[in-house]
């Protein structure tokens, strides 16, 4: 184990593995190899989905293991990149793996500066090291290396990795950007510097997403699922079934109704939400749609 106790740990002791690798269809090697990253962080990507409907529904976004294995574990929910980081790097501490959490500035192709608001992984294993990125909805199956210049196909899906040179008051500062190849050649993700992050620094990142009116979560719902070749997406009551080439679903590619929303999380997304939050989404999405300010 890497990783110092209390505030500096993620909680790996309070995990029950078995029932979060059987969440997510691993059943292969928990030694802590390259192998073994790759392939779970293939089965978390590829089996809990982004989303934030705690938020739309009007509940608070809780972090810490306990939480988010209930959440996340035993009701099949999914969640958004703090949520997804933290019990991501609590399996990976209790298998033994050696990595340090970072925080990303999301800006997808925006030349704006952005807040540290996006939460990714830096893991040292067989004396490499490696980008895991499990939060982003539409991010890497797998891991990338931690190289300037990687670049990396996976299933229709390309990536890239690049260290830029910047400075900061005349002071040469280390930061990589994430990089995506989609019809339009290649878009960044987002840009992140390789000072370590606390579970403490993702609570004030999340209180932020989840409660700020200029945070993209907090007027709309908002869900993603990636899989090898497909990038599901519904954003409020506009859903999206986009290719890797490109390509859109016509049939997966269309506008709602809120009274749809539910079954299209169910088959798409692998969300199934109890009869009450069913009705209290269906609701909010009714309210939504006919009010234009949200």
């Amino acid at each position: 184990m890497t990783h110092a106790p209390g505030d500096l740990a993620w909680q790996g002791e309070e995990l029950d593995l078995d029932a979060y690798l059987a969440r997510i269809g691993y059943g292969g090697d928990r030694t802590p190899t390259l192998a073994t990253l790759r392939e779970l962080q293939r089965a978390h990507v590829t089996s809990i989905p982004f989303e934030n409907l705690e938020i739309v529904l009007g509940r608070p976004v809780v972090l810490g293991v306990k939480a988010l294995q209930d959440k996340m574990v035993h009701r099949r929910r999914g969640g958004y990149c703090f949520e997804h980081i933290e019990l991501f790097a609590a399996a990976l501490e209790r298998l033994g793996f050696t990595f340090t959490a970072l925080s990303a500035r999301v800006s997808m192709g925006i030349e704006k500066l952005l807040p540290a608001t996006h939460a990714l992984l830096r893991v040292e294993v067989e004396g490499g090291t490696w980008l895991c990125d499990v939060g982003f909805g539409a991010g890497p199956l797998e891991p990338l290396r931690f190289v300037d210049g990687a670049e990396s196909a996976q299933g229709g899906w390309a990536f890239r990795l690049e260290r830029i040179a910047t400075s900061m008051s005349g002071l040469p500062v280390e930061r990589w950007a994430l990089h995506q190849h989609g019809p339009e050649g290649w878009l960044l993700r987002h840009s992140f510097a390789l000072a370590p992050a606390y579970r403490i620094d993702y609570e004030v990142g999340s209180h932020f997403v989840s409660t700020h009116p200029r945070s993209p979560f907090t007027g709309r719902a908002y869900a993603q699922y990636l899989d090898a070749e497909t990038k599901h997406e519904l954003d409020d009551t506009r859903l999206k079934t986009v290719h890797a080439d490109g390509r859109a679903d016509p049939v997966r590619h269309r506008d709602l109704e809120p009274g749809e929303v539910p079954d299209a999380l169910a088959e798409l997304f692998g969300i199934e939400l109890d009869a009450e939050d069913t009705a209290r989404l269906v609701a909010e999405l009714t309210r939504t749609s006919r009010d234009p300010r949200g």
